[in-house]
């Protein structure tokens, strides 16, 4: 019987590209950042809401949450795919549902220094988190696209 040889590599694997530059590294520590305070979000949100209806929004955000950590590790990793998944998904869709409350707030004639002074201590706490939630997001979105992340991302392709 004749000797298969075997290829040295299958096609689907990547080639190492070796450790993940600084930039990715803080990607990563962002998007858990921004993953964390969304988490905090949520539970000052079920604090305050009615009991029903809760558990549909929790799955969908516990869902949201793993996928993100999962994809952000796969972003450390050096995989091309997540990268644009984490910019697109959360960068660009994300950031929308995150401030799609707020200023449909605004466009419907509310004023800032109303909403302001309605607003009370656990409002303010929910706003620093988002705040926090907001620059991760976008930061990590940056750092992901710097010049040494390229060239990490372009060797593990």
């Amino acid at each position: 019987m004749p000797a298969v040889s075997l290829p040295a590599r299958r096609a689907t694997e990547r080639s190492d590209p070796g450790p993940p530059p600084a930039a990715v590294r803080a990607a990563f520590a962002l998007w858990v950042t921004a993953v964390a305070a969304g988490a905090f979000e949520t539970a000052l949100m079920v604090g305050r809401a009615p009991a029903d209806g809760i558990g549909a929004g929790l799955a969908v955000r516990l869902a949201v949450f793993t996928a993100a950590v999962l994809v952000a590790l796969r972003m450390r990793r050096g995989a091309g795919w997540a990268r644009i998944t984490l910019a697109v998904g959360l960068g660009v869709l994300g950031t929308a549902s995150l401030v799609v409350g707020p200023l449909g707030y605004l466009l419907d004639g509310g004023s800032l220094s109303d909403a302001l002074a309605r607003t009370d201590a656990v409002e303010w706490v929910f706003g620093a988190s988002r705040t926090v939630h907001l620059a991760a997001v976008l930061t990590a979105v940056v750092l992901m696209f710097r010049p040494a992340a390229n060239r990490y991302f372009r060797r593990s392709a």
